[in-house]
C-alpha cells in the first residue's frame, strides 16, 4: 500500500512516504471520487503525519482493502513536500493546465470578467486541481471587484478611486496569469471568497 508500513504503524515516516500518499490524494480528487472538503482534509493529514499508522487510514479511505495502484513519484528536492506541489492548488502538470490557469486571470481583461473564469472551472476544472483553484480565485476576485466598484460608484470618492481600483485589477490579473502560466499558486489580497 503506497510502501507504507501497516505493520510497523509506530514507525516515522519520511518525505517519500507523505508525497506518495499526497499524489494518490490528488489522484482520487482529480478523479473526482473526493469533494474539495475531503481532499483539502486527506492532504492535510497526510501532510502533517508523523508515523505510518497516521498514513495507512488515508489509504484505505481512498482504497480498501485493495492495494494502490504504482505511481512515479520525484526524488525530494529539499523543499516542502506542500511547497513542490504548489500549495493547495497541486502542480500545472501539463502545458494545457497551465495554459488554462493562466486563461482563468487572463480572460477577464478580454471582457469577460466572471464568464471566462466560471467557464474554465466548470469545464478544465472538473479533470484538473490545479485550473480549477486558479478559477475559483479569479473568479473571487472579479467579483469582488464589481461588487466594490458598485459601492463605489454610488460615492464622490468613487469616482477618483474606481478608475485606480481597475488598473490595479488589470495588474494583478496579469500576475497571476504569470504565475498560473509558471505552475505556481497565486492569492489576490482583499478577495472575498465566496465560490469555494
Amino acid at each position: 500500500m503506497a510502501g507504507l508500513r501497516p505493520d510497523h504503524p509506530t514507525l516515522r515516516v519520511g518525505n517519500q512516504d507523505r508525497e506518495q500518499v499526497v499524489e494518490h490524494v490528488k489522484t482520487a480528487y482529480a478523479e473526482g471520487r473526493l469533494d474539495r472538503i475531503e481532499f483539502e482534509d486527506r492532504l492535510e493529514r497526510a501532510m502533517t503525519a508523523r508515523v505510518h499508522g497516521d498514513l495507512i487510514p488515508i489509504m484505505n479511505e481512498l482504497y480498501g482493502g485493495h492495494p494502490a495502484p504504482q505511481v512515479f513519484y520525484p526524488p525530494v528536492d529539499g523543499r516542502s513536500a506542500f511547497m513542490r506541489q504548489g500549495g493547495m492548488a497541486g502542480r500545472g502538470e501539463t502545458g494545457g493546465e497551465r495554459l488554462g490557469a493562466a486563461l482563468a486571470h487572463l480572460l477577464p481583461l478580454a471582457g469577460l470578467p466572471v464568464l471566462g473564469p466560471l467557464v474554465l472551472m466548470f469545464t478544465a476544472g472538473k479533470n484538473s486541481p490545479y485550473v480549477r483553484a486558479h478559477s475559483v480565485e479569479a473568479l473571487n476576485f472579479q467579483l469582488t471587484l464589481i461588487a466594490v466598484t458598485v459601492l463605489l460608484v454610488a460615492t464622490i470618492v468613487g469616482a477618483v478611486l474606481t478608475p485606480l481600483l481597475w488598473i490595479g485589477g488589470v495588474v494583478l490579473s496579469v500576475v497571476g496569469g504569470v504565475a498560473g502560466a509558471s505552475d505556481g499558486d497565486f492569492r489576490y489580497p482583499f478577495t472575498v471568497r465566496l465560490v469555494k
